[in-house]
């Protein structure tokens, strides 16, 4: 069965930043509410354009960007609203499930962690009432901060409200396991855990999240791809840690567009998604950053589809995945594979 297109169909998300998926026209008219002069346009298309950093080539210029986004999310009326329209936006463009992360101490000194994290929690609570879809909140601490046990703290008081903890933010140089205390207490608050890796770093990165920091998915993930042997443009021997993450299914959360935005790869064709998918891994699609990358959740698909020549069901199953490897309510994340997306796809 082939796919004419995935714009219509039920999808799901689970790597989608907060301040990474802002509305050029939000961040204009935040901006003129809380005084910020500093944005590089005041033309909604040409700020939009601006932030496509496809030019950029670079993660760390890619994550210059996010410097205007939180200026801009200086209270936590305006997080609370980001939050909203980030489901509003999501559900439009057919997610049933979508897990959206945000740093709260990057909102630092304006607000408390606490009060950003209740702010995106009920912008996102609001927003699933209005739509229909399913939104949990991810608390992100980063790397090359040192207060990622404080980030954890705060996460761990919204458990329910909040559903995961991420570490993100520059990989080389900043292993995940000197962060472990704060995974361990995300765990032991009964939160998920992810860790962004793969990305701006190898292999190695990989192991540490999921060897040493126990993370339960991978955030990006792709440069799994380098702990294998390539011949014709397909993986034909897999290393030890690429073999284990395949075997274990340890999902990825892989961006594609974004991938290609910051050099990780030359193109889409050109990025181990297919290989990764022929290959067995637990491969899932996300945006990462809807206003940076200038994608839509149908876009990211629609990519993905096309470099992997992914048939109705092929999409219909990594829709499951993705919805099978949330952090969310395991009765409400059963109810809509079951009763949306498997009829959807056809599945059995």
């Amino acid at each position: 069965m082939k796919i004419d297109d995935v714009a219509s169909l039920p999808k799901a998300v689970l790597h989608d930043h907060l301040d990474g998926g802002l509305r050029a026209e939000t961040v204009l008219e935040l901006a003129d509410s809380c005084g910020y002069r500093g944005l590089p346009s005041d033309d909604p298309r040409a700020l939009a354009s601006w932030f496509q950093q496809g030019s950029a080539r670079s993660l760390e210029a890619y994550l210059a960007a996010f410097e205007f986004t939180i200026a801009v999310m200086r209270t936590p009326e305006a997080i609370e609203r980001v939050a909203y329209e980030a489901v509003v936006d999501l559900a439009a463009d057919g997610a049933v499930y979508a897990e959206l992360r945000f740093g709260p101490s990057l909102h630092l000194p304006e607000m408390r962690r606490e009060d950003a994290i209740e702010a995106a929690g009920a912008g996102l609570a609001r927003g699933s009432a209005d739509t229909g879809c399913v939104a949990a909140l991810i608390v992100t601490a980063l790397r090359n901060m040192d207060d990622s046990e404080a980030v954890a703290r705060a996460a761990a008081r919204f458990v329910g409200d909040v559903v995961g903890f991420d570490l993100a933010g520059p990989e080389a140089g900043y292993p995940a396991d000197e962060h472990l205390a704060a995974c361990r207490l995300a765990r032991e608050a009964g939160l998920g855990l992810t860790v962004h890796a793969g990305e701006g770093d190898g292999p190695e990165s990989v192991w540490r999240a999921v060897g040493r920091c126990g993370a339960q998915r991978i955030g990006h993930g792709v440069r799994i791809a380098d702990d294998a042997k390539w011949e014709d443009g397909e993986i034909s021997v897999l290393g030890s840690l690429a073999r284990s993450v395949r075997d274990l299914q340890i999902p990825l959360e892989l961006c594609i567009t974004s991938n290609v935005q910051t050099g990780i790869a030359e193109s889409a064709e050109e990025h181990p998604f297919a290989a990764l998918v022929r290959c067995g891994f637990a491969v899932t699609i996300n945006t990462d950053n809807r206003l940076m990358s200038g994608v839509s959740l149908a876009d990211e698909y629609r990519t993905a589809v096309a470099v992997a020549d992914l048939s109705l069901p092929d999409v219909g199953r990594i829709v499951e995945r993705t919805i099978q490897a949330g952090f969310g309510d395991y009765a409400e994340r059963r109810r809509l594979i079951e009763d949306t997306v498997r009829p959807a796809y056809g599945l059995a």
